[in-house]
């Protein structure tokens, strides 16, 4: 847990040894949810070598001044895909970012 959003990290170590290497984040937003958007890499137990590069969605509440996962989604190749597109046919659809007012 930590008090900034910006050292909220997915990298993990146990006992000296990296098992989760962050690549990347994007922070989609900020207050007392936050949503981050990580890039990162798994290393493999059985041949200790890092794995492919995946991509997690989570989400964290500020209680009592830190943050703390709530909620986390992640994303496969194909899932990352289909959400890609279909945001993407949204906003050039413009179903997406136009205000109640005007709809």
């Amino acid at each position: 847990m930590t008090e900034n959003i910006n050292d909220i990290t997915i990298s993990y170590e146990d006992e000296g040894e990296l098992l989760v290497e962050e690549l990347g984040k994007i922070i989609l937003t900020r207050g007392a949810w936050t949503s981050i958007l990580f890039r990162y890499r798994e290393r493999d137990r059985q041949t200790g070598a890092m794995g492919p590069p995946k991509a997690a969605l989570r989400r964290y509440q500020k209680h009592n001044g830190l943050f703390k996962k709530r909620d986390s989604i992640n994303l496969s190749a194909e899932a990352a895909r289909a959400l890609v597109a279909t945001l993407s046919q949204w906003l050039d659809e413009g179903l997406l970012g136009q205000s109640a007012a005007e709809e």
